[in-house]
């Protein structure tokens, strides 16, 4: 609305006066009709500043829903964020659990193939050690023997 329009209010119907001519209106009709408009008039801008008010007040709530929505919105991106974030914090965790892991594996591994070539080793130590043994102990039971049969004098050998 411009500035140049006119405003009438109701009050301005009511008070509203005209000049008397000869060939005039009916006065009662004229006045009849101001209070009717007048009436109307009021109603008019009762119910108009009613919808402003309805106006303003839905106006507050879109705007109330459009910072709701707002919050939502970054709450959700910042959700996802954090969702993200763990997952990839989840998949670097799980990544040195393997690492380790298998580092770990590896050492075991490594330890039971050195136990194993020290049993190895130990197990052919032995066996050299009852070879030298049992060959030192014939040896000696061949000496005691040819002694034996050296006192007997009987040299069955032959």
């Amino acid at each position: 609305m411009s500035d140049d329009v006119f405003h009438l209010t109701p009050l301005d119907v009511r008070k509203q006066e005209f000049r008397r001519t000869m060939r005039g209106f009916d006065r009662v009709a004229v006045e009849d009709f101001r209070i009717r408009v007048a009436d109307e008039l009021e109603r008019v801008l009762r119910e108009r500043a009613m919808l402003e008010e309805r106006l303003a007040a839905l106006t507050d709530q879109l705007r109330a829903f459009r910072e709701r929505e707002r919050a939502m919105n970054e709450a959700l991106v910042a959700a996802q964020q954090l969702r993200e974030e763990m997952r990839g914090a989840a998949e670097r965790e799980a990544q040195v659990i393997v690492r380790e892991a298998e580092v770990r594996a590896q050492r075991l591994l490594d330890e039971a193939r050195n136990g194993e070539r020290a049993i190895q080793d130990r197990r052919e130590d032995v066996e050299r050690q009852f070879h030298a043994y049992v060959m030192g102990f014939r040896q000696l039971l061949e000496r005691q023997l040819a002694e034996l049969r050296a006192i007997d004098g009987t040299d069955h050998s032959a």
